[in-house]
Formats: C-alpha cells, sequence, structure tokens
C-alpha cells in the first residue's frame, strides 16, 4: 500500500480532494465541519505551496539561475497562443456561450508556470535551477499580460493596468519570491537543516500532493456549484484537455531543439492554475474559472504517467 501511495501521490490526492468534498456536500450531518474546515483549508493551502517551494528551492543551485534561449521561445509560444485564443473570443463577439467557452480556454494558458513546476522537474530529472529561472520570468510575463488582455474582453472589470499587475505580483511574491530568499539562506548558512531537507528528496513533492488534493476540492466545488449548462462545462473541459496535449506538444518540441526536452515541456504545460482561477472569477466571466480548475486536473494526470515513464525507464 505505501509503495502504491508513493508511486501515484498525484492520482491519490486527486481522488482524496474529489471524494472529500462530495462527502461534505452530500452528507448534511457534515454541513457544520464543512464550515469549520472550510477556512482552515484556505489558511493551510498557500502554506503547503509554500514549504513545497522551500524544500525545492533549498536545492537550487543558485550559480545556475540564468536565461537560456529555450525560456525565450517557450514565452513567444505562450504569447502566441494567447493571441490566438484572444481573437478567437474577439470573433464570437456577442455568443456569450462561446466567449465563456474560449475564455475558460484562456485561463488554461495565460497563467504563468507552476510554481510546483520545479518540483515535478526535479522528479522527472530535469533542472530545478533553470526552471525556477523560467518560472520567475513567466511568473512576471503573465502578470503583464494579464491585465493588458482581460479589460479588452470583460469592459465590466473597473480595474488599471498597474492596479492588476501588482496585485499579481504581490501574489506570486508570496508563494514565490520568499521560499526562494529563504532556500537561499538556508543552503548557504544553515548547514544542518539545509542537510535534512536535501536527505528527504520526496519531501516537497507529498507536500504538493497535500495542495493539489485541496485545490481539486476547490475545483470540485466550482463545477458542483457553476451555474453553466452541463454541455458548457463537457466543452470547457474536453477544450482545458486538448490545450493540455498542445502546450505540452509545443513545450517538447522547443525543448528538443536545445536539449532541455523536460524542462521546457514542463514549462509551457505545467500552470500556475490558483492564479488562472483567482484573475478569471475576479475580471472575467466566473464560469471560465472552470477551465483552469479542470487544467489542474489534466495536468497532473499527466504528471503522473510521465513520473511512471521515468520510473520504468520509458521516458523519452
Amino acid at each position: 500500500m505505501l509503495r502504491f501511495l508513493k508511486d501515484w501521490t498525484l492520482p491519490v490526492a486527486i481522488a482524496l480532494g474529489t471524494l472529500c468534498y462530495l462527502l461534505f456536500y452530500y452528507v448534511p450531518a457534515l454541513d457544520a465541519a464543512g464550515n469549520w474546515f472550510g477556512p482552515v483549508f484556505d489558511v493551510i493551502f498557500p502554506f503547503f505551496v509554500f514549504l513545497t517551494l522551500l524544500v525545492t528551492f533549498c536545492k537550487v543551485d543558485f550559480h545556475q539561475m540564468r536565461p537560456h534561449r529555450w525560456h525565450l521561445w517557450v514565452l513567444v509560444a505562450q504569447i502566441v497562443l494567447v493571441a490566438a485564443n484572444v481573437g478567437i473570443i474577439f470573433f464570437v463577439g456577442d455568443n456569450m456561450e462561446q466567449k465563456i467557452l474560449w475564455e475558460g480556454v484562456l485561463t488554461c494558458v495565460i497563467g504563468p508556470s507552476a510554481s510546483a513546476a520545479p518540483v515535478v522537474t526535479g522528479k522527472l530529472g530535469g533542472n530545478i535551477s533553470t526552471m525556477t529561472t523560467f518560472t520567475l520570468i513567466s511568473s512576471f510575463a503573465s502578470a503583464l499580460m494579464i491585465p493588458a488582455v482581460f479589460p479588452l474582453l470583460e469592459h465590466e472589470a473597473h480595474i488599471t493596468f498597474l492596479q492588476a499587475f501588482f496585485i499579481i505580483l504581490e501574489k506570486v511574491a508570496m508563494v514565490l519570491i520568499l521560499p526562494l530568499v529563504l532556500g537561499y539562506l538556508i543552503r548557504h548558512y544553515m548547514h544542518s537543516l539545509h542537510q535534512w531537507i536535501v536527505s528527504k528528496p520526496n519531501l516537497g513533492f507529498y507536500f504538493w500532493g497535500v495542495s493539489l488534493s485541496i485545490t481539486t476540492g476547490i475545483t470540485v466545488k466550482n463545477i458542483v456549484h457553476s451555474n453553466a449548462s452541463l454541455s458548457l462545462l463537457l466543452m470547457i473541459a474536453l477544450l482545458s484537455l486538448i490545450m493540455c496535449f498542445i502546450q505540452f506538444g509545443i513545450g517538447r518540441a522547443i525543448g528538443t531543439r536545445f536539449g532541455e526536452k523536460i524542462n521546457s515541456g514542463q514549462a509551457l504545460f505545467q500552470k500556475n492554475t490558483a492564479l488562472s482561477i483567482w484573475v478569471a472569477y475576479m475580471y472575467l466571466n466566473p464560469v471560465a474559472s472552470v477551465g483552469a480548475g479542470c487544467y489542474v486536473l489534466w495536468q497532473n494526470i499527466i504528471n503522473s504517467l510521465e513520473l511512471w515513464e521515468y520510473r520504468n525507464g520509458k521516458l523519452k
């Protein structure tokens, strides 16, 4: 059983998050407990993301943290995908259902590389340091793109470019910059703690499993409480899956050219869906957040298959 849990941490986390939310939702006797746990999960979710990154950043070689050519091409690919998506949204015009559908797809594209991308990249044998560098670059790029694009799509989103830019940067800084700085300090000045963390190679991955379980519960909640039609929700789920494969394929193709297939694939494909869900709620139709919610499930299922291939020497 322990071997199974270790090998399939991500799908187990997804299943656990789904079952826990549905249990609290369909069993009236658990309403009081659900009301108590809700605020608790709101607090512990960023805490576990923070711990995930802190443990990972303690293993980063900061001398390798510099821009690479594949970083640029992955960003160009993301910008092209965002531009194409925005063009489709303008093309469908006032067709509200189609607009929501493609806004949902946009949330799967415009978000930055996931904060946990270095964790999975390390598990797949990639370079944590260069992946961390891209995560920082990607976060800054998305902080520029989101406030530039979203007001064009939803005119009711009354927020200035600078307001949105700094709000996004603030959210990213708390779960990305702070653990990066602390990781540097631990690596260089707290050697006993650093050695203990390094001796636990899967610690960050298990922290991410807890975070994923909470994210899954939130995603299921958004779907259950959505007022959209079932057909629209299914189309958003399907297109988010297709977008997973598109970004994964493009990222791997770019990485093949530069000898960074694992890093580049994860960089474009693995998204910070928590941020995407938040900005969709704030500036788009709330139903569009289902796109990013489904995407987090698809990307972690694909990551689980990658990890299985890597363990069995089949990942190329």
